[in-house]
Protein backbone atom coordinates (compact mmCIF):
# COMPACT_ATOMS: atom_id res chain seq x y z
CA UNK A 1 0.00 0.00 0.00
CA UNK A 2 1.24 3.48 -0.85
CA UNK A 3 0.43 6.28 1.57
CA UNK A 4 1.00 9.86 0.39
CA UNK A 5 0.11 12.78 2.61
CA UNK A 6 0.22 16.54 2.37
CA UNK A 7 2.14 18.27 5.16
CA UNK A 8 -0.04 19.07 8.15
CA UNK A 9 0.42 18.68 11.88
CA UNK A 10 -2.57 16.33 12.25
CA UNK A 11 -1.99 14.12 9.20
CA UNK A 12 -0.88 11.08 11.22
CA UNK A 13 -3.96 11.36 13.39
CA UNK A 14 -6.16 11.69 10.31
CA UNK A 15 -4.58 8.65 8.66
CA UNK A 16 -5.02 6.61 11.85
CA UNK A 17 -8.70 7.61 11.96
CA UNK A 18 -9.17 6.57 8.33
CA UNK A 19 -7.55 3.19 8.93
CA UNK A 20 -9.73 2.71 12.01
CA UNK A 21 -12.80 3.52 9.89
CA UNK A 22 -11.67 1.10 7.15
CA UNK A 23 -11.43 -1.63 9.77
CA UNK A 24 -15.19 -1.32 10.37
CA UNK A 25 -15.97 -2.44 6.81
CA UNK A 26 -16.32 -6.17 6.20
CA UNK A 27 -16.92 -8.35 3.20
CA UNK A 28 -20.19 -10.06 4.21
CA UNK A 29 -18.77 -13.48 3.32
CA UNK A 30 -15.48 -13.14 5.23
CA UNK A 31 -15.26 -12.39 8.98
CA UNK A 32 -12.21 -10.12 8.58
CA UNK A 33 -12.21 -6.39 7.83
CA UNK A 34 -11.15 -5.14 4.40
CA UNK A 35 -7.99 -3.45 5.71
CA UNK A 36 -6.64 -6.67 7.26
CA UNK A 37 -7.70 -8.59 4.14
CA UNK A 38 -5.36 -6.37 2.13
CA UNK A 39 -8.11 -4.95 -0.07
CA UNK A 40 -6.88 -1.36 0.42
CA UNK A 41 -4.17 -0.74 -2.17
CA UNK A 42 -3.65 2.97 -1.66
CA UNK A 43 -4.55 5.81 0.66
CA UNK A 44 -3.74 9.42 -0.19
CA UNK A 45 -4.74 12.02 2.38
CA UNK A 46 -4.86 15.78 1.93
CA UNK A 47 -5.48 17.00 5.47
CA UNK A 48 -5.65 20.65 4.42
CA UNK A 49 -8.55 19.99 2.02
CA UNK A 50 -10.00 17.23 4.22
CA UNK A 51 -9.93 14.79 1.31
CA UNK A 52 -9.00 11.11 1.04
CA UNK A 53 -8.36 9.15 -2.15
CA UNK A 54 -8.62 5.39 -1.68
CA UNK A 55 -7.70 2.68 -4.13
CA UNK A 56 -9.18 -0.68 -3.27
CA UNK A 57 -9.94 -4.03 -4.79
CA UNK A 58 -12.20 -6.96 -4.00
CA UNK A 59 -11.39 -10.60 -3.44
CA UNK A 60 -12.81 -11.42 -6.89
CA UNK A 61 -14.12 -9.36 -9.84
CA UNK A 62 -17.48 -11.14 -9.59
CA UNK A 63 -17.88 -10.32 -5.90
CA UNK A 64 -21.59 -9.81 -5.17
CA UNK A 65 -20.91 -6.60 -3.21
CA UNK A 66 -18.81 -4.97 -5.95
CA UNK A 67 -21.47 -2.31 -6.47
CA UNK A 68 -21.93 -1.63 -2.75
CA UNK A 69 -18.56 -1.95 -1.05
CA UNK A 70 -16.99 1.25 -2.44
CA UNK A 71 -19.96 3.17 -1.03
CA UNK A 72 -19.54 1.44 2.34
CA UNK A 73 -15.87 2.48 2.33
CA UNK A 74 -16.72 6.05 1.36
CA UNK A 75 -19.33 6.33 4.11
CA UNK A 76 -16.99 4.88 6.75
CA UNK A 77 -14.13 7.21 5.84
CA UNK A 78 -16.40 10.25 5.52
CA UNK A 79 -17.34 9.70 9.20
CA UNK A 80 -13.76 10.50 10.27
CA UNK A 81 -13.53 13.97 11.83
CA UNK A 82 -11.57 16.22 9.48
CA UNK A 83 -12.57 14.35 6.31
CA UNK A 84 -14.96 16.30 4.10
CA UNK A 85 -14.72 14.31 0.87
CA UNK A 86 -13.68 10.84 -0.23
CA UNK A 87 -12.96 9.30 -3.61
CA UNK A 88 -12.91 5.50 -3.81
CA UNK A 89 -11.47 3.88 -6.92
CA UNK A 90 -12.06 0.17 -7.45
CA UNK A 91 -8.98 -1.34 -9.11
CA UNK A 92 -8.20 -4.84 -10.32
CA UNK A 93 -4.43 -4.68 -10.79
CA UNK A 94 -2.62 -6.27 -9.23
CA UNK A 95 -5.18 -9.02 -8.62
CA UNK A 96 -5.87 -9.68 -4.95
CA UNK A 97 -4.56 -12.91 -3.42
CA UNK A 98 -4.09 -14.26 0.08
CA UNK A 99 -0.50 -12.97 0.20
CA UNK A 100 -1.95 -9.47 0.63
CA UNK A 101 -3.66 -10.46 3.90
CA UNK A 102 -2.13 -9.45 7.21
CA UNK A 103 -0.89 -12.12 9.58
CA UNK A 104 -3.78 -11.19 11.87
CA UNK A 105 -6.30 -11.95 9.08
CA UNK A 106 -4.59 -15.24 8.28
CA UNK A 107 -4.68 -16.23 11.95
CA UNK A 108 -8.38 -15.34 12.23
CA UNK A 109 -9.15 -17.47 9.16
CA UNK A 110 -6.92 -20.36 10.34
CA UNK A 111 -4.63 -20.00 7.33
CA UNK A 112 -1.33 -20.40 9.22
Amino acid sequence: MTVTMMASPDVGELEAGIIKALKTVYDPEIPVDIYELGLIYGLNVDSVAGHADIQMTLTAPGCPVAGSMPEWVENAVRSVPGIESVTVDLVWEPPWNTEKMSMRAKLELNMV
